[in-house]
């Protein structure tokens, strides 16, 4: 026992290290959207052969560390570091044209950890509350995926184009997979699901390709930058975060990391909105609101990025929150390795309780450790060296390579086929028809059930 518990936290401090020190990197280059970089390397740190313990630490660290060096880009360039850092662009540029970016970094950082560690525990307690109805659940979950598809579908951008592309999609993923179980004898996942989450850089591929809409991308001069010098108020490497927010702050971070843990399955982007409106409608003083806000803005996105993976995982083992179906995808399901059909077999029932919490745990200090001082400290020279030397294209073709060799495990020169057909048909939905990842990942889950029910296609 003791033996095995050591091995376990030796494997989840190492991968919690590799996966905080990755991406916090990633988080430096903005556009890096979560889904398409979370999700696809934990996909491979699972099929490399992690245990369930260094998978699930892994993956704690990368969305933290992400979600709090996602803020230099957003704060000192003016550019989202990601999907979640969209919602705090206008209150990041209102204090870099006050001269203050660097005040709008700290505050967003040190939001970004204090709602992490209080995330965590409060998802595992109420993943321990919702834990007995999970047969009921499960016996429900293909009828949950349909109404939580419109749901998701109606308050997406899109709103009527998502709802009324739910049974064409439903059916061109199942025209798909219906494809590969005939030319392979089974079908696939991996690879429609990277299909999906790497939608929205093949729309931009496929946009340039062509002469009529490559205008759309084209710039006529470099974009410049103009960053504030830093300027320290601490003395040492490692400053507290707890210092650096006021005490009405600390308040309005835990309480909205709080709540928001419990709201599972609604939209990351959509709470870290509303927290945004909410603490601007209550702080008179302009900067006391936007560092205010931003502080907890920032906070949500860990806390909404925790609470939808755990609980969701720990309580039923199924995918039923916006996370679950993007980056945290490959924790609920990574054909051979974990399933969620026709048993559940993935973290759900590898890991205890408190495994969650004490793995989670080790995910979010190491995330601390190597992500918090690095942003505080070197954030300037950082951002620098990303825009001088760092080649977006070249992350991007990363990634692709990425998603071609995990979909060639999967099912060959079919499965690279399948991802790159999904990709272009999913990412001009996303871009021209605002039907985002969330929709169509929730689409996917739904997919069978739909065409069974309602052209009784098996």
């Amino acid at each position: 026992m003791e033996a095995t518990l050591m091995h376990d936290l030796i494997w989840a401090v190492g991968a919690a290290l590799a996966g905080g020190i990755i991406f916090a990197l990633i988080g430096l280059i903005s556009g890096t959207d979560e889904t398409a970089t979370i999700a696809p390397l934990t996909l491979l740190v699972i099929l490399l052969g992690f245990p369930p313990a260094a998978v699930f630490a892994w993956f704690i660290a990368a969305a933290v560390s992400k979600h709090m060096t996602h803020a230099i880009p957003t704060a000192l360039m003016g550019v989202p570091g990601d999907t979640m850092a969209v919602p705090m662009l206008k209150d990041c540029t209102i204090l870099r044209r006050l001269g203050v970016p660097h005040i709008a970094l700290r505050k967003m950082i040190s939001g970004a950890i204090l709602a992490a560690f209080v995330a965590l525990p409060i998802s595992v307690a109420f993943a321990s509350l919702l834990a007995p109805f999970a047969e009921q659940v499960k016996s429900w979950a293909p009828i949950i995926f349909t109404i939580a598809a419109l749901i998701i579908a109606y308050t997406s951008s899109g709103r009527w184009a998502s709802v009324f592309t739910l049974i064409p999609f439903a059916f061109f993923i199942q025209g798909v997979n219906k494809m590969a179980i005939a030319g392979l004898g089974k079908g696939v996942f991996i690879s429609i699901f990277l299909g999906i989450a790497i939608g929205p850089l093949f729309s931009d591929i496929v946009t340039i390709l062509s002469p009529i809409s490559r205008s759309h991308l084209l710039r006529k001069e470099k974009r410049e930058f103009w960053l504030a010098p830093e300027l320290k108020t601490w003395t040492g490497y490692f400053p507290n975060p707890l210092k650096v927010l006021s005490r009405e702050q600390k308040i309005y971070t835990a309480i909205a990391a709080a709540i928001s843990s419990l709201t599972f399955t609604f939209s990351p982007v959509g709470m870290t909105v509303m927290v945004g409106e909410i603490i601007s409608s209550r702080v008179k003083s302009m900067y006391q609101r936007l560092t205010t806000s931003l502080a907890a803005m920032n906070g949500v996105t860990e806390s909404t990025y925790i609470a939808e993976t755990v609980i969701p995982l720990m309580a039923f083992g199924i995918p039923l929150s916006p996370m679950a179906l993007g980056p945290a995808a490959p924790l609920f399901n990574a054909p051979p390795i974990y399933t969620t059909t026709p048993v559940v077999h993935n973290l759900h029932t590898l890991l205890a309780p408190w495994q969650f919490l004490v793995y989670g745990m080790i995910g979010i200090i190491v995330a601390f450790i190597v992500s918090y001082p690095f942003a505080m400290n070197y954030a300037r020279k950082a951002s620098v060296w990303v825009l001088q030397v760092v080649s977006q294209e070249a992350i991007i073709s990363m990634f692709a390579g990425l998603i071609v060799v995990l979909a060639y495990y999967e099912a060959g020169i079919i499965g690279v086929a399948i991802s790159i057909t999904v990709a272009v048909f999913g990412g001009i939905l996303n871009r021209y028809f605002g039907i985002h990842t969330g929709v169509q990942f929730m689409t996917y889950y739904a997919s069978g059930w739909l065409m069974l029910t309602i052209f009784g296609i098996k």
